[in-house]
């Protein structure tokens, strides 16, 4: 068979391949728009991955730990990073201290002197730590290890303290009021009032010299030529 031959049989046989997959996209066009690409999550799987904690407290789970359990879990699964005080190790984030350094030249960034609510420290450490390992803690466990941070930075004063879905949320911490609403909508609306411009918005660009005409393009002295030009 020659070459001509083989590509239009192959060319065929793709075809006759495809028709199934077309025809099935069509009748899908039919019923909303589908893309043939996984499946519907169940209801179990948008709860596992429906874990995110607002600032009042909202989709807190149910649970409770004390700054002493969540010592432990820091020494073992933390400090390594952090340190065991929170001071950072290496080029890793400092958990503790920093209080009044974020007007400074050097701010110091922490949970006690920057984070604005205790309730996202734990939304944020139950979707991100341990590092490499994240969401690997009961739920207990991750108010334990928050129980803890609070401790370092002096946000509660108790080692017996029980952090809880009840109490989380009522803790206030040092930095919340250095925090403001986003008040976009209302203090820039007067940028926003025309419709966007979405044709002929500016006018064509006109040039004017070029890099070489204008002479600032070095030459390379031997033909005048500017330099990469043939």
């Amino acid at each position: 068979m020659s070459k001509s031959l083989k590509f239009i049989a192959a060319a065929l046989l793709a075809c006759g391949l495809s028709a199934p997959a077309l025809a099935q996209q069509k009748a899908d066009a039919k019923g909303g728009p589908r893309y043939n690409i996984g499946r519907a999550p169940t209801a179990d799987e948008i709860r596992g991955w429906d874990i995110d904690v607002r600032p009042d407290g909202q989709g807190l789970p149910e649970g409770k730990g004390t700054v002493a359990q969540g010592e432990k879990l820091f020494m073992d699964n933390c400090s390594t990073c952090h340190g065991e005080f929170g001071e950072g190790n290496g080029r890793w984030p400092v958990l503790a201290g920093g209080k009044g350094s974020l007007t400074s030249d050097n701010p110091v960034k922490t949970v006690g002197s920057y984070w604005p609510y205790a309730s996202t420290v734990f939304d944020y450490v139950r979707h991100a730590m341990p590092y490499g390992n994240a969401e690997s803690f009961s739920v207990n466990e991750y108010y334990a290890l928050v129980a803890y941070v609070l401790y370092l930075n002096d946000v509660v004063a108790d080692q017996n303290f029980e952090l809880t879905n009840k109490n989380l949320a009522t803790i206030k911490m040092p930095n919340e009021q250095g925090f403001v609403m986003d008040d976009r909508a209302t203090s820039e609306k007067s940028f926003w009032q025309k419709d966007p411009c979405m044709k002929d918005c500016v006018a064509p660009v006109k040039i004017t010299g070029r890099a070489a005409v204008i002479d600032v393009t070095p030459e390379d002295g031997k033909d005048g030529k500017p330099r990469g030009v043939e």
